[in-house]
């Protein structure tokens, strides 16, 4: 299986990261072949809303970086898709990505937008720093989720699992509970 992992997150060495690479482990172990983008280390020119690639399924704008992860996106099996909750949201490097790539992962018709991404499967996660459970009861991590949610549902992925992890400040370190739930995500691929 070819998995794409989408990392959201600017710390390599934050939560995020740490828990994605133990998803990135598991499936490697299993013989899938992973590959991990980091959104921060990606050039991506802004989308400029001008609606062209809605009809000619291409970006008007010049290529960069966001072509080359549609392309690895259109060739995988499975996506995994990590961010931490910014303003109950996702960071806007990563949503950036994928305003830029819209036109790869969905058609407008004229009555619904035609998934481009059916049949294949996806993880979400998130962390905030809103300790458990106010990050679900005030939308932090919770905000996040259903950021990427709303990307997965009209490209056509079958989410599989989500994790979402609070209290990132008072509790800097991952659990051995949090390592437990990233294994058992990946078996869902």
């Amino acid at each position: 299986m070819k998995i794409l992992i989408i990392n959201g997150s600017p710390k390599k060495k934050g939560m995020i990261s740490q828990m994605l690479g133990i998803m990135q482990d598991e499936a490697e172990q299993r013989g899938d072949m992973v590959q991990m983008v980091y959104t921060n280390n990606l050039t991506i020119k802004p989308c400029v809303g001008c609606m062209a690639c809605r009809t000619k399924q291409k970006c008007a704008i010049a290529e960069d970086d966001s072509q080359r992860v549609l392309k690895i996106m259109q060739e995988a099996d499975a996506i995994i898709m990590g961010a931490p909750c910014y303003w109950g949201n996702i960071p806007g490097q990563m949503k950036l990505l994928f305003d830029r790539i819209v036109y790869g992962m969905m058609r407008d018709t004229p009555r619904f937008p035609e998934p481009l991404m059916k049949g294949k499967r996806c993880i979400l996660l998130s962390t905030c720093t809103t300790p458990w459970p106010w990050n679900i009861w005030f939308k932090q991590s919770r905000g996040a989720i259903r950021a990427m949610r709303e990307i997965c549902r009209y490209s056509g992925f079958k989410i599989v699992a989500t994790i979402e992890r609070g209290g990132t400040v008072m509790h800097p370190q991952l659990s051995e509970k949090d390592k437990q739930k990233c294994r058992k995500a990946i078996k869902q691929l």
